[in-house]
């Protein structure tokens, strides 16, 4: 049986959860996630944790933030009048910003009187994240799909 090799266009279910067990996200229940093996567009613990894998197969990964989202950086983290904000805004709402031509996303983390504390961290940065994953499919190295996928998490950040 085939094995999931670098660029191998692979389906498979997951779950990430958290070290207490939380769970953060999971495709159970709906569609398998596409992905590159070894692409860029994934975190490198997943992305490279399933090379190696054959169709059915499963496997528990544990992803320290180096390999995952990062650390976090508190320098990310600012404090800003409440009133640089969209009216009504509130706490964990992402509000995106376009600084040099680049788009970045903050997350309201809090608000304490007349201001507000954003944070450009990714949600997950500085975590250890622990994901179940079963392949449910392998379609083989697809060189005109170059190195991404359609992977991530849809939390609007670039991985």
């Amino acid at each position: 049986m085939a094995r999931v090799t670098s660029g191998d266009i692979v389906h498979l279910h997951y779950t990430g959860k958290f070290e207490d067990g939380t769970v953060f996200d999971s495709t159970e229940g709906g569609n398998p996630l596409e992905l590159v093996a070894g692409a860029t567009d994934i975190i490198d613990g997943v992305s490279q944790g399933i090379i190696g894998l054959e169709v059915g197969e499963s496997r528990t990964l544990t992803v320290s933030p180096d390999r995952g989202y990062g650390t976090r950086d508190e320098a990310l983290a600012k404090r800003v009048p409440l009133d640089a904000l969209p009216q009504g805004i509130e706490v964990g709402d992402r509000v995106s910003a376009n600084t040099n031509g680049h788009e970045i996303v903050f997350q309201v983390t809090a608000i304490e009187g007349k201001e507000a504390v954003i944070d450009a961290n990714h949600p997950l940065a500085g975590k250890t994240l622990v994901f179940q994953l079963s392949v449910h499919s392998i379609h083989g190295n697809d060189p005109n799909r170059g190195t991404h996928g359609h992977g991530g998490c849809g939390c609007g950040h670039d991985h």
